[in-house]
């Protein structure tokens, strides 16, 4: 049987690799910082803040929902919508062990302060 390439890769490398798809659009940083903020909301609150249409921040909930960074909660007609912060802890940590196994400790000197 054919493995998936994906599959070649450690878990956690596949899971950061996963969210940081998810984060690949600016868009869904902003709906990500907006959610933030506001606890919960619902598409169209999230569109008077975004610079986008219903139907593109819709696709950008959907890729966010399916990392498993976003729920959305189904009340009568509306969706609304509030952050996993389950999820965005593991992100943290993901990204922090990641940069900590590449990074070295010393900053660039270009980067430190004089």
């Amino acid at each position: 049987m054919v493995q998936a390439k994906k599959q070649l890769f450690d878990s956690k490398l596949q899971r950061c690799s996963d969210y940081c798809k998810a984060l690949s659009h600016p868009a869904r940083l902003a709906i990500l910082k907006h959610l933030s903020e506001v606890q919960t909301c619902i598409t169209g609150d999230i569109s008077s803040e975004i610079p986008l249409g219903r139907t593109t921040i819709n696709q950008h909930l959907a890729e966010l929902k399916s990392a498993g960074l976003i729920q959305g909660n189904i009340a009568g007609v509306r969706t609304y919508y509030c952050l996993k912060t389950e999820a965005l802890f593991e992100l943290k940590n993901l990204i922090d062990e990641f940069l900590g196994q590449i990074c070295c400790n010393e900053k660039p000197k270009e980067m430190s302060n004089p």
